[in-house]
């Protein structure tokens, strides 16, 4: 094993995979000459070329369209956006072309196309810059949707992503490109759609991904004291959801609580809280609770900022409350 930071698992993934396949390439708002803007594509441009490694225009809609017509055409891109907030402009062709290709040709066209970047709070970006978009790509048919939380993950899920023959939208944090991790030195795949059991434990499952999971790692340490045992589940990929994993937590533990860093109307952790209620009601002992930001476009005061996204005082009340301990 070697230690890695998130950043640079990345690198490495696609960086293995353009010297595997001369079809896959990179292209995006400052990928070459200037490294990448969080340097996750630090020296690829010395390696691959300017052919392979392409500085675009701020044209996301653009950009993201010559990367779908090359997939059709047999390449296999990557696209990086800055943010994904900045992806908003290339939703046409991430929604409407790459997601329906398959269906609308009849079979005809596939579309491996890797659309990541940024996602999420980072800081003092006000409301614009500081959205989660886990939910609005997941109720897309045609896209998988994963969002990888530690450096092993991140590498792992990237080469399976590249691999894949689906459009594939890869959810980073900008919090986590500094984030250290061990990956092993060889070869290795991350199954998209596959659940991981991050901490195991007896008396409540908390279901999260992202890297809203380290405030479950925080809260299950300060339980545990008192006596608590929890089990957290990073669920890895949103679509697909690994739901059996869930469902087999749940029937051990009979208590859950999902923890989300996005808005709670039609979120993920609603998906998962309705999915529980249909296919595991009889093992669960007390509602499924719900821990997410609050409904409202993210201020740029830290103060506000700390008060609307999940925490572990929030976490802690909604586990209790599932054991009837509040």
């Amino acid at each position: 094993m070697k230690t890695v930071q998130y950043r640079e698992a990345l690198n490495e993934a696609m960086s293995e995979e353009m010297r595997q396949d001369s079809s896959v390439f990179l292209l995006g708002e400052e990928v070459a000459e200037y490294n990448g803007a969080y340097k996750v594509s630090q020296g690829m441009l010395d390696e691959f070329g300017a052919k392979r490694v392409i500085d675009t225009p701020i044209a996301e809609l653009g950009f993201t369209g010559i990367a779908v017509g090359a997939s059709m055409n047999g390449l296999r891109p990557i696209v990086e956006f800055m943010t994904w907030n900045f992806a908003i402009l290339a939703a046409d062709q991430i929604i409407n072309s790459a997601a329906k290709m398959l269906q609308m040709s009849g079979g005809q066209y596939n579309c491996p196309i890797v659309f990541r970047g940024g996602n999420g709070p980072a800081g003092q970006l006000g409301a614009t810059h500081s959205q989660s978009f886990e939910a609005f790509y997941a109720h897309v048919p045609g896209l998988k949707v994963v969002v990888p939380s530690t450096p092993y993950d991140a590498k792992g899920l990237m080469k399976a992503a590249i691999r894949d023959n689906n459009p594939i939208v890869v959810l980073e944090s900008e919090r986590l490109y500094g984030v250290k991790g061990e990956i092993p030195e060889g070869e290795y795949i991350v199954p998209i759609g596959v659940a991981d059991i991050k901490r195991k434990g007896t008396d409540v499952t908390i279901v999260t991904f992202g890297k809203i999971i380290e405030v479950a790692h925080q809260t299950a340490e300060i339980l545990e004291k008192e006596g608590v045992s929890c089990e957290i589940i990073d669920l890895r990929s949103v679509r697909p959801i690994d739901y059996g994993t869930v469902v087999e937590s749940i029937k051990k533990t009979n208590r859950c609580v999902v923890l989300e860093e996005s808005w709670p109307l039609a979120s993920i952790s609603s998906e998962i809280a309705y999915h529980l209620q249909r296919y595991a009601f009889d093992y669960l002992d007390a509602p499924v609770q719900r821990v997410t930001q609050t409904d409202t476009p993210l201020a740029f005061s830290p103060t506000l900022i700390e008060e609307a996204l999940p925490n572990i005082d929030r976490l802690s009340k909604a586990i209790k409350a599932t054991l009837y301990r509040n």
